[in-house]
């Protein structure tokens, strides 16, 4: 991968600069934890900084693959003892926190933990000061949120510390809640009946760009002291943005109608009520819809020029968000061992309701034959041998499969024995198999969705053998959603009786082992 490609911090314009000592400089993280936050850190360690974090709960670093490579200080922003000691030799401070809260108070509150980091900040003379505010038009009355980050950035501006407020709009990753709500609303609702704003422009950002503007924020000159807006390639209509979801999530694209009746409040409870997000989230969201956060300039370009291969498209980024694209040389993946994946990839950190919707079935059991025994029992699955429940059901499964113009079940298997990775095993592809502990199977029946089965094994706590099951479905839509509640009360006895069965015919084995697996 080339150095002059990766936005993660190997760039050599955005790489660490030494110390006049030769020492790496220090960044402090304020807001390590969030979303924005976990995808900076490991960028920072990876472009050559000593990280430091604030963190009200360092245990809380557990959850993050770098959470042993940071040096952390239990506090919180608005506590000036904690600052002053997360402050101590600092070249570079990221201000990453926001607050979502509902009511007025939480104006004051980040004003007041603005003003204690400043004043921390310039008594311990950091070098630069860099704030992710929020992009907003100017001139205008603004939402509570919006108001409240551009007097946040006005603080730190005022501060004596060399400051870069950095603007964005919507940020696309998954994780991010302004992309969250995109995605349920779009994946949710086949007809949208939609506030006004739907109609207003928005200039939207990857996130993978918000990483190469917060890293280059690190390098600007001494002098550069103000806030610059940034966006991504295209300027969208919030409906524009819906669609183009659609599409990259191969949805059909969804009709719009805007309604003048529903205000940000009764549409942040109209998102609650068909999304997950939280109204508490929707809220601010919603009502800093009510402008359009377009660019005013491209100042930025002369502070930080945008990353090599020019900034993310919308699509391209709702590509990267659903995983339907591969981090390519733009970018790293999970696996690299320099920086904790591509960021638009979800992080364990993010809240419960990011990311696609996912349904599963686990079912657990356990059994007095040894895990080999299970294991053959498990290898052995479908074709022949059938599925251990139900076999009216499945053979109903399959011929409407057929019906549809699917494969059915008339595929069986090759072996009746054994199996490997790409093998036919009826409606079902081998994906993954780790003998004696985990069968994958990918459904290639007709859903609206994706599907896939496991099936493993693992020795028990007092011999014997734990057998685990677990069915996974990803719906397309609406009607992945409204698929999965209707095979939902066949789930309890076809995954049930599976469980019981396998483990069943585990012990027969155990009694006999020459004798074939019982078939369903």
């Amino acid at each position: 991968m080339s150095e002059q490609s990766s936005p993660t911090g190997r760039e050599p314009e955005l790489r660490a600069v030494p110390r006049a000592d030769g020492t790496a400089p220090r960044a402090l993280v304020l807001g390590a934890t969030g979303y924005i936050g976990g995808r900076l850190v490991p960028r920072l360690i990876a472009a050559g900084y000593r990280v430091r974090v604030l963190v009200r709960d360092a245990a809380r670093l557990a959850a993050f693959a770098w959470g042993d490579d940071v040096e952390a200080v239990v506090g919180a922003a608005a506590d000036a003892a904690a600052l002053a000691e997360a402050c101590d030799d600092v070249d570079v401070l990221y201000y990453l926190i926001h607050s979502m809260a509902a009511g007025t108070g939480f104006e004051h509150a980040d004003l007041a933990a603005a003003r204690t980091v400043a004043t921390a900040a310039a008594a311990a003379s950091v070098d630069r000061l860099v704030y992710l505010g929020g992009l907003h038009p100017d001139g205008v009355p603004l939402s509570p949120h919006l108001r409240s980050r551009v007097e946040v950035g006005e603080v730190f501006l005022q501060s004596g510390v060399p400051t870069l407020v950095l603007q964005a709009g919507v940020v696309i990753g998954s994780g991010s809640a302004s992309f969250e709500m995109i995605r349920h609303l779009t994946e949710v609702l086949p007809y949208m009946p939609a506030p006004r704003w739907v109609r207003n422009f928005i200039q939207p950002i990857a996130v993978r760009d918000v990483m190469h503007y917060l890293l280059g924020a690190a390098r600007v000159a001494p002098d550069v002291n103000r806030a610059v807006d940034i966006g991504g390639p295209d300027v969208l209509r919030y409906g524009q943005m819906m669609n183009g979801y659609a599409v990259e999530a191969g949805l059909p694209q969804r009709p719009i109608a805007p309604l003048p009746v529903l205000t940000p409040g009764l549409a942040s409870h109209w998102v609650n009520v068909v999304t997950p997000v939280p109204r508490a989230i929707a809220r601010p969201l919603i009502a800093s819809l009510q402008n359009e956060c377009v660019m005013d300039d491209h100042d930025i370009d002369a502070i930080i020029p945008p990353p090599a291969g020019g900034l993310t498209s919308y699509r391209r980024a709702v590509a990267l968000a659903l995983g339907r694209v591969a981090a390519d040389s733009v970018e790293t993946s999970w696996q690299d061992a320099e920086v904790s994946g591509v960021a638009s990839d979800p992080l364990p950190s993010d809240p419960e309701w990011a990311g696609r919707t996912v349904y599963t079935d686990v079912r657990t059991a356990v059994t007095a034959a040894s895990p080999e025994r299970l294991w053959e029992v498990i290898e052995g699955i479908g074709g022949e041998n059938g599925w251990y429940s139900a076999p009216v059901l499945w053979a109903l499964r399959g011929w409407m499969d057929r019906l549809v113009g699917g494969v059915g079940l008339v595929r069986g298997r090759r072996n009746r024995r054994r199996i490997a990775v790409g093998d036919v095993v009826d409606f079902w592809r081998v994906e993954k198999v780790e003998p004696e502990r985990l069968l994958r199977l990918r459904a290639e029946m007709k859903v609206p969705g994706l599907a896939w089965l496991d099936l493993g094994c693992e020795p028990g706590p007092d011999g014997g053998a734990v057998y685990r099951q677990r069915a996974v479905f990803f719906p397309s839509g609406l009607s992945g959603r409204l698929y999965w509640l209707s095979v939902l009360p066949f789930h309890g006895f076809i995954f049930r009786g599976m469980a019981n069965r396998i483990t069943a015919a585990a012990e027969a084995h155990r009694a006999a082992p020459e004798a074939g697996a019982p078939a369903a």
